[in-house]
């Protein structure tokens, strides 16, 4: 099996994998949108909104925003803190997300959250967690697909932002070799 790079930039990467079993490559591409832990908003504490939109929409679309996730150094159990405090006339932008950690903060500062109405305010405290696509889709880290040619399989991977195109492949990689030595571990309690 061998690999060359076709593209890579800050939100494409792509390559061709040769003499690799259908299975093998559907593998990589399932671990990569399912199995790379990234950064997430999952809960949101609203203490004041009295905007026209429910709190359950506003706090979907504040989980849906990409968020950085450093290549190292975090656990499943760390919590960031965002806080957000606006008051309209306004239209409110995922930039005013307040992270209590500078490595740890939204990707793109220009996503349009809600337009506030003259006096009306929003006013929330949000954490952001480790997880997995398997768990929800706000975990995935981008698109992969590839498409089969011969026996080469021509992978084109783009980002949301969170991490490097090319860093997905890499971490998919190393929870693919995580989830066989867990097999290999079952399989000799036989």
């Amino acid at each position: 099996m061998k690999s060359e790079i076709v593209e890579s930039n800050d939100s494409v990467f792509r390559f061709v994998l040769k003499d690799a079993s259908n299975a093998y490559a559907n593998a990589l591409r399932r671990m990569a949108i399912s199995h790379v832990k990234c950064f997430a908003i999952d809960r949101v504490t609203f203490y004041e909104n009295t905007s026209a939109i429910f709190d359950e929409y506003i706090a979907h679309r504040i989980g849906l925003i990409p968020i950085v996730t450093p290549n190292s150094g975090y656990s499943d159990t760390d919590e960031i803190m965002f806080t957000l405090d606006a008051t309209g006339p306004k239209t409110v932008y995922s930039k005013e997300l307040e992270s209590s950690d500078k490595e740890v903060m939204v990707k793109n500062g220009n996503i349009p959250l809600i337009k506030l109405a003259q006096d009306q305010r929003l006013r929330i405290e949000a954490k952001a967690i480790l997880g997995e696509g398997v768990k929800h889709a706000k975990f995935q880290p981008g698109i992969v697909t590839y498409e089969q040619a011969d026996s080469n399989f021509n992978f084109y991977v783009e980002t949301f932002g969170q991490m490097p195109p090319k860093q997905i492949i890499n971490k998919a990689l190393d929870s693919f070799r995580s989830e066989l030595k867990e097999f290999e571990k079952e399989v000799k309690k036989l």
